[in-house]
């Protein structure tokens, strides 16, 4: 039987029609017919990749960045010459950056990403995900942002003009997209975490902090891998109204995929295995739906039961 893996996509060129014609008949090869229901799928071409854009880096330079906002929201910056020669560095984004490329070229400005993790710990491993995620973002040319849950208060209905948060939900105004990573603690996300969403509201007057964002989601655990807290949080996202991309990432054992603070590339930095693969295609696949989707906030924000009635026209 032919696995469906086989068929998903086909390489673009002249030839693309008989190499699919080729594979619908190993779909029907066997002797118990078309299982995998393979006449029926979509034929897909491969973009193509300009090997100019492979390993380039969009990074905000230290002269273009604001320093206030370097300092404060970017502690994943590692000296100039690790970025240039760490695994980051090192990783082909072809599609997505020219992607990239094109969006800042064309609207002058770069994808807003707010990231959240879920730990106060001093080594957190969902911070140090955090930090590669962000890496990640930040060779793709986005603004990213980190804000520290360090002080929140817990939510109540009395500090809503607390300075910190006031600052999550400045920032989750500003975003284009969030990218929430959480540890998972007996079987779900932390309440460090939850507490930072419960403080973002719905609604603040006619302005929604989450409404048409995009949402990339991540977990670590400390034993077996898990999908509790990526679920969870998946449901959270859709309560926000946010729009949640397909891939998700579950990093299990993380105490045991971490370098040593003292180690190569900075230190406290992800492995190498098939966890990490993953997580790049995860900020791989959040850049392209963001770059897709944050030019129609306005319209996914129009909805029948809000906007006022227009009136009777011509039939």
């Amino acid at each position: 039987m032919a696995s469906l893996s086989t068929i998903q996509v086909v390489p673009s060129g002249k030839d693309a029609e008989e190499k699919t014609e080729k594979i619908l008949a190993v779909g029907v090869a066997s002797g118990n017919g078309d299982l995998n229901n393979t006449s029926a799928m979509r034929v897909v071409e491969l973009p193509s990749q300009d090997p100019q854009f492979a390993y380039q880096s969009l990074a905000l330079s230290l002269s273009e960045d604001d320093a206030e906002i370097r300092a404060k929201y970017r502690p994943f910056l590692l000296p100039k010459e690790i970025q240039r020669t760490d695994w980051i560095s090192r990783i082909e984004l072809a599609t997505v950056t020219k992607m990239a490329y094109n969006e800042i070229t064309s609207t002058k400005s770069r994808l807003k990403i707010l990231v959240l993790y879920g730990s106060l710990r001093k080594r957190s491993y969902s911070k140090l995900l955090a930090f590669e995620i962000s890496r990640i973002l930040f060779r793709l040319g986005c603004d990213v942002r980190i804000y520290d849950p360090y002080g929140l208060p817990v939510k109540d209905d009395e500090q809503h003009c607390h300075p910190k948060v006031q600052e999550l939900r400045d920032l989750s105004r500003w975003s284009d997209g969030h990218f929430w990573v959480s540890p998972e603690q007996h079987g779900n996300l932390t309440a460090v975490f939850k507490n930072q969403i419960d403080w973002i509201p719905l609604s603040t007057g006619s302005v929604r902090p989450t409404q048409g964002r995009t949402l990339g989601l991540a977990m670590v655990s400390g034993g077996s891998q898990s999908f509790n807290t990526v679920n969870n949080l998946r449901i959270l996202g859709r309560w926000m109204r946010m729009f949640t991309i397909p891939n998700q990432s579950s990093v299990p054992q993380a105490h045991t995929l971490f370098t040593g603070s003292d180690d190569k590339e900075g230190g406290s930095r992800f492995k190498d295995c098939a966890n990490r693969a993953r997580l790049v295609d995860c900020v791989e696949e959040f850049v392209k739906y963001t770059i897709l989707m944050r030019g129609h906030f306005a319209l996914f924000s129009d909805r029948f039961s809000e906007r006022k009635a227009m009136e009777h026209g011509e039939r």
